[in-house]
């Protein structure tokens, strides 16, 4: 190989690099509960999207720049702009927020209340139908 091209093929790496991590300004969102405890489960999605995206299990955080669409679009987050997220979590009800994007500081915490499940409330139902009869519990020995 010539210099001249190694010198290009170095060129070319190098700006690729640079440009990584540049594409639009970092969101950070954290989930939370009421009384402030991260919520590991909870997932960040745009409406128009299908793929959700998990929180940090950790400190329910969730940081992006950009999300990608099914149609294989874009959604760079860029200041100025309306960005629109659905928050769920299994228990807690489902959040839908609008943020505008700033130059710096885009960190923000969704609060989910939890689903007051009342779990006594709920019968079995009863289904009888024509042809059953009630089991004869009495009597008789084994088989023979």
């Amino acid at each position: 190989m010539s210099s001249r091209m190694m010198w290009a093929l170095a060129a070319v790496m190098m700006t690729g690099c640079a440009a990584k991590g540049k594409t639009g300004t970092p969101v950070t969102v954290f989930v939370t509960d009421t009384e402030t405890t991260a919520i590991s489960t909870a997932v960040i999605r745009h409406p128009d999207e299908a793929e959700r995206h998990r929180v940090n299990s950790v400190d329910g955080s969730w940081t992006e720049e950009v999300l990608y669409m099914p149609d294989g679009s874009e959604i760079v987050f860029r200041p100025g702009e309306m960005l629109v997220l659905e928050i769920s979590a299994p228990g807690y009800e489902t959040q839908v927020i609008q943020y505008q994007v700033r130059r710096r500081k885009n960190e923000f915490n969704v609060q989910l209340v939890r689903h007051d499940f009342d779990d006594e409330a709920i019968e079995e139902p009863m289904m009888s139908f024509g042809r059953d009869n009630p089991r004869d519990l009495g009597g008789g020995g084994p088989a023979n």
